[in-house]
């Protein structure tokens, strides 16, 4: 399925909101261990677009795994690599974009982001994140006696950046992976609609009506199943 099936009204919006069309981006941002790479990889699956993930490019350009790079040039260098990375998959349509959890710290790159495509902003709680990377060795930022304290500075720190930058936001700590992908799928929805005419389920497509499910309303209420950790550095 192509954005042409998804979106019934591409383009830009009576009102002056968002443009869809079949060569729009899609951008995940969020903390890492929020799911970006997991629910990226079935959203484009879903929608028949191609998934990068913009942490397996920069080791793709640098033949360097992301903690190595943090090891010999430290997190400066990394942040311009991965600054140039943003800058470069944005650039290209159609795409589903797993960005690096601090991938919102420069100012360029958030620009990008949001003039460039639709970023929809997936939102974990602590424990969620602390659950999921507790064993990850490829997470450079929490290799530290205290993994819960950090994760706890770095929502303080990125959280109004990801707010700044998203056009979309969705809980990800207890919905499993198709259900927080359906609430993505109703947002866009309502995105290429006016603001007067929202989408409602009924009025969905049945290819992406979503199933009405107590997670459903809201999405952030219990499933059957969490989404599973993700398996991409999340830097």
């Amino acid at each position: 399925m192509g954005w042409d099936k998804l979106l019934p009204f591409p383009g830009k919006t009576p009102d002056g909101g968002k443009m869809l069309t079949p060569t729009s981006n899609i951008f995940l941002v969020g903390l890492m261990g929020s799911g970006k790479t997991t629910i990226g990889r079935a959203l484009a699956k879903k929608l028949n677009l191609r998934f990068v993930d913009a942490d397996h490019e920069i080791e793709a350009r640098t033949g360097a795994s992301i903690p190595l790079i943090f090891e010999i040039e430290g997190e400066a260098s990394f942040r311009q690599r991965e600054a140039d990375v943003i800058r470069d998959l944005t650039a290209q349509q159609g795409i589903v974009l797993a960005t690096g959890g601090g991938a919102v710290l420069n100012e360029h790159s958030r620009q990008y982001l949001h003039e460039r495509g639709v970023v929809v902003y997936l939102r974990a709680s602590v424990n969620s994140i602390l659950q999921r990377t507790s064993h990850d060795r490829n997470r450079p930022l929490l290799q530290t006696a205290d993994p819960r304290a950090r994760i706890e500075e770095l929502s303080r720190q990125r959280a109004p950046l990801y707010q700044e930058v998203a056009h979309i936001t969705v809980e990800t700590g207890r919905p499993n992976v198709q259900s927080v992908v359906q609430n993505i799928l109703l947002q866009l929805e309502r995105m290429a609609e006016p603001a007067s005419q929202a989408a409602s389920p009924a009025s969905l497509p049945a290819a992406v009506q979503p199933e009405v499910t107590p997670e459903m309303q809201p999405v952030a209420q219990s499933a059957t199943q969490p989404v599973p950790a993700p398996t991409a550095q999340d830097s």
